[in-house]
């Protein structure tokens, strides 16, 4: 063998020599930094149960990130990058859909919420409605209670007055009569003067008259 064939030989061996140690300790670190994906994720996966406000949201979603998950932790050196782009991406799809299911619960929430607050508003003003119905009733009912008794009282004020001209009417006849009475009276107290005179009372009644 010649020197310089020798040279290049022991210089390839020294050179995959070195490389083994060094894809050894490449592999390692790979799956070093898989680990800690599996992690990270696996931590984001708990911090989103661990959460109240998610509590039963998106179920579905958390358990195709978790088996997301499962196969990043398995998944071969060719397969890692593949692997790990689903598993991160379906842990943002369960972060999301948590959130999402969240906002869906709240704004049901307020829905429920203003629906309520109408019924109530509706039923307030329907008591009102009532209320001011009831007031109108009493009013008119006041009012015609009011009417009737000046009704009774003008026809108390008209039979008192028609009582009053009844007993004018009757103290006028009684006064006639009483004057009547009086006038036969002095007609008679004439004649009998006359007569004690004796005058004729027809003379007595001219004399009088003069």
């Amino acid at each position: 063998m010649k020197p310089h064939t020798t040279l290049c030989t022991a210089i390839l061996a020294a050179v995959l020599a070195a490389a083994i140690p060094l894809q050894a300790q490449a592999q390692p670190q790979s799956r070093r930094s898989v680990d800690a994906d599996v992690a990270q994720l696996t931590q984001q996966l708990i911090a989103l149960d661990a959460n109240p406000d998610y509590a039963n949201a998106a179920a579905y979603e958390r358990l195709q990130a978790r088996q997301a998950i499962d196969v990043l932790a398995g998944a071969r050196s060719s397969q890692v990058e593949g692997a790990y782009y689903v598993a991160q991406r379906r842990v943002q799809i369960a972060e999301v859909a948590a959130r999402t299911a969240l906002m869906r619960q709240q704004t049901q929430q307020l829905d429920r919420e203003r629906s309520e607050l109408l019924v109530e508003a509706s039923r307030r003003d329907a008591a009102r409605a009532r209320a001011e119905a009831e007031r109108l009733r009493v009013e008119a009912q006041i009012q015609a209670e009011e009417a009737a008794r000046l009704r009774q009282q003008s026809e108390s004020d008209a039979e008192a007055m028609a009582d009053v001209e009844t007993a004018l009417k009757g103290v006028a006849g009684a006064q006639a009569a009483k004057l009547r009475a009086a006038r036969a009276r002095e007609a008679e107290l004439a004649r009998q003067e006359a007569e004690l005179l004796g005058k004729k009372p027809a003379k007595a009644d001219k004399s009088k008259k003069k």
